[in-house]
């Protein structure tokens, strides 16, 4: 006789799926996408020629032009998810409903005539921690999709709000390791997203299912949050641009966090220049984030497709920090964290002459960015707010259900986990137990923890590109291939990468851009990272795109329909 699970097996079924990641799922919140929208139109051969690929100048001037509307245009969307979705577990949730009607409004708006926004019509993704109004925040984790306790938002997260009133479609929400807290992109709420390129590989995480969702023409582009590497790193194993800009030019009010003071969203795109125009949306001052708080008189002017020049990078010198491609001694770790290994190396050497081909200088010099300037940015700490950051986005855009960590709890019957809510150090023995954790506005541990570290290390950063006379750095956005995860999976091991050197960038708040660098012999992509001066971020795109246009190295992948 069957019976219902209760809120604890639920969680539990969940996270045992999410352990055997080749397995399909037959229903659940995604459900392998939406069902096929009817057998191909006569027109299907020509809205493929079109469509695949397709910019967004050069979508809306088809729209202009009236060659296709926005439901025809959304319905050839939906139908590649129908096809590819199961495969590669990109999309966690599929809004068909909401994104036909979104189309229809849309198109009957422009029956009336009058302006459009810059994404005026343009399917897209939203990555799951991001809040949808009306729509489960669930940040990968089956806990938060609980029936009857799910964390709908209330209200869409700023920069929906920014992206929705530009004109966009929204088609889905996408997979993510749970709460952003992985280098893979395994959720308990989904399973495993699999990268386009090889469906067996990792696409990185945690903005994994974005990207895949982008570089397989599932959506025109998306969004990504990124703590340490999650926009950049997996956007280098796909194909794709992952912008991350200067901490402060976009909001984070209602992105379900992982790290508040470290975490931060940008656009994913195939092209530069479609990040940079969904940059510009995006982008803004909010007194929902403090961080945003006088960006504008720091921020260049926009359009930031001003800044998009192929001579962009013609006289420029470019960097190299030692302390990424330090080489690892017997045992080591060369510069600090995660090794750079043989194969990337080599296609990272290569993807410099794009640079050198467009016109720049590239900079190497054992004491630009040493190893010490990877200790120092770790000096960085803001593990002790991390709670603050989840009760904060609970008391905003919770459900009726639950607005703190202590009524989820209360509610679900088991506690959110450690990873957002961290649990106090133990007392020495003989020690009183620790102070309630101070709000970081009033915390006097602050300074000398966070803001003191962080100051000094940008300082060590601007001083670097001082002495070295420099206009950006170059590395690579990532440390090594993607992994075979279903032959760990078979070898009894887990995938949690592939793996990068970045996270520095966050604890210092600089923009940093991951474009198409090559690709591996096994057909896989590589990534190169370029990263720039703080609030640079329209030379930074400049830069970008220039090597974009130098260089030509995406190539879409070729999907599959069955594994």
């Amino acid at each position: 006789m069957s019976r219902s699970l209760t809120r604890r097996e639920f969680v539990g079924a969940a996270t045992l799926a999410a352990a055997i990641p080749w397995l399909p799922r037959t229903s659940g919140p995604g459900a392998d996408g939406v069902a096929p929208l009817g057998p191909p139109a006569p027109e299907q051969v020509s809205m493929d020629r079109d469509l695949m690929e397709v910019t967004i100048p050069g979508l809306q001037a088809m729209y202009v032009a009236k060659k296709y509307t926005v439901t025809q245009v959304t319905k050839w969307y939906l139908d590649r998810i129908a096809r590819y979705n199961k495969v590669y577990r990109a999309l966690l949730h599929v809004d068909t409903a909401g994104a036909l009607a979104a189309a229809a409004a849309l198109d009957a708006a422009a029956t009336r005539g009058g302006s459009r926004g810059p994404l005026w019509g343009v399917p897209m993704v939203i990555k799951s921690n991001t809040s949808v109004k009306g729509l489960v925040t669930s940040a990968g984790f089956a806990g938060y999709l609980i029936p009857g306790l799910e964390l709908i938002a209330p209200m869409d997260a700023t920069v929906v709000v920014k992206l929705r009133a530009a004109g966009v479609v929204i088609l889905a929400q996408t997979n993510m390791p749970d709460f952003a807290s992985s280098d893979g992109n395994t959720s308990t709420a989904y399973g495993r997203t699999g990268d386009a390129y090889n469906w067996r590989y990792s696409p990185g995480g945690s903005s994994g299912g974005t990207v895949t969702a982008v570089t397989a023409n599932m959506a025109l582009i998306g969004t990504g949050t990124d703590t340490a590497n999650s926009i950049r790193m997996p956007a280098a194993t796909s194909a794709v641009v992952g912008y991350m800009p200067t901490r402060g030019v976009t909001s984070i009010a209602g992105i379900n966090p992982l790290d508040w003071l470290r975490d931060n969203t940008g656009p994913i795109a195939r092209t530069v220049t479609d990040a940079a125009i969904a940059l510009g949306v995006m982008a803004g001052e909010d007194p929902r984030d403090f961080r945003t708080k006088g960006s504008a008189a720091l921020v260049q002017p926009g359009p930031y497709t001003q800044y998009l020049k192929a001579d962009a990078l013609r006289g420029k010198r470019i960097g190299v920090p030692a302390f990424i491609v330090a080489e690892a001694s017997a045992g080591g770790r060369g510069g600090g964290g995660t090794p750079l290994q043989p194969e990337t190396r080599a296609l990272f050497m290569k993807s410099l002459d794009g640079l050198r081909a467009a016109g720049a200088t590239v900079v190497f010099d054992d004491a630009l960015l040493p190893a010490s300037f990877s200790a120092l940015t770790g000096m960085v700490s803001t593990r002790a707010y991390i709670a603050e950051g989840t009760e904060s986005f609970l008391r905003d855009y919770g459900p009726p259900q639950y607005h703190s960590s202590k009524e989820y709890a209360e509610a679900v019957g088991a506690p959110l986990p450690t990873t957002v809510i961290p649990l106090p150090a133990a007392p020495a023995a003989g020690s009183p137990p620790p102070a309630p954790q101070a709000p970081l506005a009033s915390d006097p541990q602050a300074e000398a923890t966070l803001w003191a570290p962080q100051r000094q290390a940008l300082a060590a950063y601007h001083a670097a590109f001082d002495q070295f006379q420099l206009d950006a750095l170059a590395y690579p956005a990532i440390q090594m291939p993607p992994f075979d995860e279903v032959a760990l999976a078979v070898a009894g091991q887990r995938s949690g990468g592939p793996h990068s050197n970045t996270g520095w960038v966050n604890r210092i708040g600089i923009p940093a851009v991951s474009i198409p660098g090559g690709f591996y012999d096994d057909g896989l992509p590589f990534g190169l990272e370029l990263a720039a001066r703080q609030w640079k971020d329209g030379d930074l795109l400049g830069y970008a795109f220039a090597y974009e246009q130098a260089t030509h190295h995406r190539k879409p992948p070729v999907l599959v329909e069955t594994r």
